[in-house]
């Protein structure tokens, strides 16, 4: 196995200076790619991103068809920011609204396929700081230059308190371990958690969405299983900055992901699907008793308002 991800390594882990804009856009042809910002009270970030987008993916150069930022229920003015930055903004409401909506990221992403019309859907998350538009390129020219490629993961350094970082504190604790035990073939990828990755939508439209979280390691595994090892790649697009969560927030998270890939590896149930934690009060210590997400949305192409517009 380690002799198969050492290969994999060779062939499918790549910088994105090895993919020139002008080499992606030769490639483009009659190719759609749609990018995607699942955003929740991002005001303070979202906006940077998608200029930077708009610009140099849009504007510059004609790479980037469709720029949509999923508001999830923001509080703030994420939406307003959104749309003067030049996105369109899809509520998470809006889409599918015979489904009721359930709190999550994996919810959002879900959504976003019915939002969407791109033959390729790009994911950035909506927290960066300092954001480059090789992120989008960098994942999306693999999958424009290859065709034997379907899902590209973001690569990249996570500087953490002002120190050096690789994988974030989930990633190295929780899904790393996970899938190094359990899915070795995955053993490969630097950021298997990562909020930045594109697919073909002709693969995101037959995976189940985890509704929460879980969302990242449910995509990956999946896929591997539908596409293969060499249909899945990553890209190294530098570093990444962005706002980093406290340890409780933290906890429920990797609560999240060890139910997502406990049911990919039992397709049972959790007997207790919720997290207690502490909090110190008053009189001592407090339990704060969370439910961990356990809902899965199936294959968009099972949705029949997806099918028809598919068909139509």
């Amino acid at each position: 196995m380690l002799d198969e991800v050492e290969r994999w390594l060779t062939r499918r882990s790549w910088s994105s200076a090895e993919r020139p804009l002008s080499r992606i856009l030769a490639a483009k042809r009659s190719a759609t790619v749609s990018v995607v910002l699942p955003a929740l009270n991002e005001e303070a970030t979202v906006g940077d991103i998608v200029a930077v987008i708009r610009r140099e993916l849009m504007e510059r150069v004609p790479l980037v068809d469709e720029l949509v930022v999923m508001d999830s229920g923001s509080t703030d003015r994420t939406a307003e920011v959104a749309a003067a930055a030049g996105a369109r903004v899809v509520h998470r409401d809006e889409v599918l609204p015979r489904i009721p909506p359930v709190p999550g990221k994996g919810e959002v992403l879900w959504r976003s396929l019915m939002g969407t019309r791109g033959d390729i859907v790009c994911f950035i998350d909506a927290d960066l700081r300092d954001f480059s538009a090789d992120f989008v390129s960098g994942i999306v020219g693999p999958l424009l230059t290859d065709p034997d490629v379907h899902l590209v993961k973001a690569m990249y350094d996570r500087p953490f308190q002002g120190g050096p970082g690789q994988g974030g504190r989930v990633t190295e604790l929780v899904a790393r371990p996970l899938l190094n035990l359990h899915w070795p073939q995955l053993a490969g990828f630097v950021q298997p958690l990562g909020g930045e990755y594109a697919a073909r939508r002709s693969l995101l439209e037959r995976l189940p969405f985890p509704v929460g979280y879980g969302v990242e390691l449910g995509l990956l595994v999946d896929a591997l299983h539908t596409v293969g090892l060499d249909g899945l790649a990553q890209v190294d697009v530098g570093s990444r900055k962005h706002r980093h969560q406290d340890g409780q927030a933290l906890g429920r998270m990797a609560a999240a992901i060890y139910r997502t890939a406990q049911l990919r590896l039992s397709r049972g149930h959790l007997v207790r699907p919720a997290l207690t934690q502490f909090e110190r009060g008053a009189d001592g210590f407090v339990p704060r008793t969370h439910a961990v997400d356990t809902e899965e949305r199936p294959p968009m192409r099972e949705i029949r308002e997806y099918a028809a517009r598919r068909a139509a």
